[in-house]
């Protein structure tokens, strides 16, 4: 059986890591989707808020299992026994960031074998920082996240969507 892992904060979940998401789900048995919860983050959504958005938006995928850790991703592969992790990049900055991280994984890690997996073009600008901000500011940012995270959004910041 074919298991995989994709970690991230997803605060929100956009469509750009829906997307890969579907695609990683379509590839592995199982696609282990791990929520990042690090305490010297400062986080818009909950934990179990970021997991039920995803799930809101992804409600025909069996085969993902959804997971909060606090660690070290290579310590929640190690503990399930997963040895491959997909990482979504957009561009040359993203795949360098990940390539180092990437690096330092497999020295924590040998087993792990990182695959990268470049975003869709029609979810290449998309950031869940700029989504936050496009949000608090009450622009329109509906072509971005799925319904759920639409609605979940403007429920965090109301009196900028109320006209």
């Amino acid at each position: 059986m074919s298991i995989a892992l994709f970690p991230g904060s997803f605060d929100p979940p956009t469509l750009g890591h829906i997307n890969i998401i579907e695609r990683s789900a379509s590839l592995f048995d199982e696609l282990h989707v791990v929520v990042a919860d690090n305490i010297a983050k400062k986080y818009l959504f909950t934990p179990e808020e970021r997991i039920a958005l995803i799930k809101a938006s992804l409600p025909k995928a069996g085969n993902i299992v959804y997971s909060v850790h606090s660690g070290l991703t290579v310590d929640y592969a190690r503990e399930h026994g997963i040895n491959i992790m997909v990482r979504g990049v957009r561009g040359a900055g993203d795949f360098s960031y990940e390539l180092e991280m990437a690096m330092t994984n497999k020295l924590l890690y040998p087993d792990l074998e990182v695959l990268f997996m470049p975003t869709d073009s029609r979810y290449f600008l998309i950031r869940a920082s700029q989504i936050k901000e496009l949000a608090q500011f009450g622009a329109d940012f509906s072509s971005m996240v799925t319904e759920p995270v639409l609605r979940a959004l403007k429920e965090k910041f109301p009196q900028k969507h109320d006209s």
